[in-house]
């Protein structure tokens, strides 16, 4: 167990996903987004933005000529494929995608320099600028990518040669910066090295990675500026970060790590940078870094999270802006804000146990997520809006960041190998164990093992979760022996019913932190009944987010619904829901890859009797109209058309 952690996540390795959610999605992993992905890296989709990735790399390692092209940190979509390839190889092994994944490592072993470095728009184009310029230009973001990456590899095939790599570039950054003579003191623009590094400590155990990781997060902050100092040392004149007086806020630089109560900037840097600390603090014990966390946590998942798991409130910086500050049709909600909250979520579980982590962790990857993502695996979102009018976004340059349908691939492609590995990695998230405990903290179809203070207990789960709460588990421990298991209750849901080889628990005496904890004498053919009732839920917003006043939001179990316009015609801001809804509920196998569809009771405003006015005075005069609300995460995969999240509700 890591030194203070309270909790350590069972290996993906150990937990196989059976069912038609999440395993449908992981099939698509292997199947179509990883080759997809590939050809995007290779320019070779028809009509979408140039990637030029692997070619840089070739260009690097001396095997073709050219020029670099693309975003400064174009690297990191190979290493996030990489990463993904090994989560899909770790659960489903295959000979030729192995292959290719390695003839990949052996071509980024080439481009590597003698002396660990590694990054190839600076080795193609200026490697006397190198580590000049951690402001704006991503060399440490890239390395934390490439090290995420040959952790993932090597424990998945065992083997070493790009965790070698990643070790080389480790140890020529541990000479570059820190509090030594001759270092810079220094940290990056763009966080997520730091998370990376303690995942490189705890699979080769040098304490040199650890203390590297905690070093950046220690130094962020402090004054003098580094940024400033090292824009000085550049030569320019004054702060002229890109977002000028605004760069450390949107760096999360602008305060020591400890001292920062709320979350502003960038919002995929800001949570990057929080499971760093948490994994620092699961390291170390620093109660300093676990109270910040704790902080953060709270300003961000209560004053600055979208229902849906989004974070990022604008596109300016795509940052955080304020509490409370969540509107729908202008929110940028990037994917990969979304994903890194589940990273931090999961950190956070290594702290301590406690249902909110799981329950946002569910709330994003159904939502969030999910989202940005097409059913078929070809097309993304960048941005996740709550409401869309396409003839809008076309228009307004406010809302010039919002898509209305999905694309190819991005100029910055950041979000779609991201989402593909957390998507590839998620049976990771399904258990963990701590003393003489086993938890359960997310429900999907699935087979498993986990040891548990030397007992190797296998552990199964039937259901047909997010669609029924109804959740079978076997628990089989080699040894016979009393343990604890600890089922996650969700947030969401109201009358939970639990029983044990037929017996009813009473649940209120076991609930501790929205865990359920199951105490006894476990043996094999153990069976655990779960219940959770998945009403459809009206669901609103605090008082003070002015943007959702009178309205509401249609859930059911952790999937957020929408009305689009294909099942609901035009002008969807203006229906409004009937005080009794009368909702019903339908599986429907053929649509949108199969889900459960919501029908309620609402009424619209007559269109026939304006007489061409854009104002009169107040006619109160409504139409019956029924409504169809579909899953959050499969809008769009129908055509262009208004969508909305949030509904006007009649008595509100």
């Amino acid at each position: 167990m890591n030194r203070h952690s309270i909790s350590i996540p069972v290996p993906l390795e150990n937990v196989c996903i059976k069912d038609n959610f999440w395993g449908r999605y992981q099939e698509l992993i292997r199947k179509e987004v990883i080759p997809y992905q590939w050809k995007a890296l290779n320019d070779q989709i028809p009509d979408a933005e140039p990637s030029h990735a692997i070619e840089n790399f070739r260009i690097a390692a001396g095997l073709s000529e050219g020029e670099y092209y693309g975003r400064i940190f174009q690297d990191s979509d190979v290493y996030k494929w990489l990463e993904t390839v090994a989560y899909s190889l770790a659960t489903c092994p295959d000979k030729e995608l192995e292959k290719r994944a390695d003839e990949v490592i052996e071509l980024i072993g080439k481009a590597q320099l003698d002396d660990g470095y590694l990054n190839t728009y600076f080795i193609i184009n200026c490697l006397d600028k190198r580590w000049t310029n951690e402001r704006d230009k991503h060399e440490l973001y890239c390395a934390g990518h490439l090290i995420e990456a040959a952790v993932a590899y090597y424990n998945a095939t065992g083997k070493r040669k790009l965790l070698d790599i990643a070790c080389a570039f480790a140890d020529h950054i541990d000479s570059v910066f820190g509090i030594g003579e001759g270092k810079k003191r220094g940290y990056p623009g763009h966080q997520e090295i730091e998370l990376a590094l303690v995942r490189l400590y705890r699979v080769t155990g040098n304490e040199r990675y650890l203390n590297l990781s905690k070093y950046f997060i220690d130094e962020r902050g402090k004054q003098p500026y580094y940024f400033e100092t090292e824009a000085e040392r550049r030569g320019e004149k004054g702060n002229n970060g890109y977002f000028g007086d605004y760069s450390h806020k949107y760096r999360q630089a602008h305060l020591p790590v400890r001292e920062q109560k709320v979350a502003v900037g960038h919002a995929v840097r800001a949570v990057y940078m929080y499971t760093g600390m948490a994994y620092v603090a699961a390291e170390t014990g620093d109660k300093t870094l676990v109270d910040a966390c704790r902080t953060l946590w709270e300003n961000v998942t209560r004053k600055q999270m979208y229902i849906t798991g989004g974070i990022g409130a604008q596109g300016y910086g795509e940052d955080f802006t304020f509490d409370y500050d969540l509107p729908n049709d202008t929110c940028y909600t990037e994917t990969c804000a979304s994903v890194g909250l589940v990273f931090w979520a999961r950190s956070m579980q290594e702290l301590e146990i406690d249902g909110v982590y799981g329950d946002i962790i569910e709330k994003a990857l159904y939502n969030g997520v999910l989202s940005g993502i097409s059913l078929d695996g070809k097309r993304y979102f960048y941005v996740n809006p709550l409401e869309v009018w396409p003839e809008s976004c076309h228009q307004r340059h406010d809302k010039a960041d919002v898509a209305t349908i999905r694309q190819k691939w991005f100029n910055c492609a950041c979000c779609p190998p991201n989402l593909a590995r957390l998507v590839a990695s998620i049976g990771g998230y399904v258990y963990s164990t701590g003393k003489k405990t086993l938890y359960t903290h997310l429900y999907m179809e699935n087979t498993g093992h986990a040891s548990l203070d030397g007992n190797d207990v296998k552990i199964s789960q039937k259901t047909n979760y997010p669609w029924d709460g109804n959740v079978k588990i076997e628990i089989e421990p080699s040894c016979e022996a009393e343990f604890t298991v600890a089922l996650r209750i969700p947030g969401w849901c109201t009358g939970a019913a639990v029983k044990i080889n037929g017996e009813k628990i009473e649940i209120s005496k076991v609930m501790d932190k929205g865990y359920a904890k199951l105490t006894c004498f476990w043996k094999r053919g153990s069976v655990i009944e779960l219940d959770l009732p998945m009403p459809v839920r009206r669901v609103q917003a605090h008082p003070e987010l002015r943007e959702n006043a009178g309205k509401v939001a249609i859930m059911r179990g952790p999937v957020v619904y929408c009305l689009e316009q294909v099942d609901n015609s035009e002008i969807i801001a203006d229906l409004a829901l009937a005080e009794d809804p009368e909702f019903t509920e339908k599986y429907e196998k053929d649509l949108l890859n199969g889900i459960v569809t919501i029908e309620g009771k609402a009424y619209r405003s007559r269109l026939d009797n304006w007489d061409g006015k854009l104002y009169r005075d107040l006619e109160i005069e409504k139409t019956p109209v029924r409504i169809k609300a579909v899953p959050y995460y499969a809008w769009n995969n129908r055509g262009e058309g208004e969508m909305y999240v949030w509904i006007r509700q009649m008595g509100l």
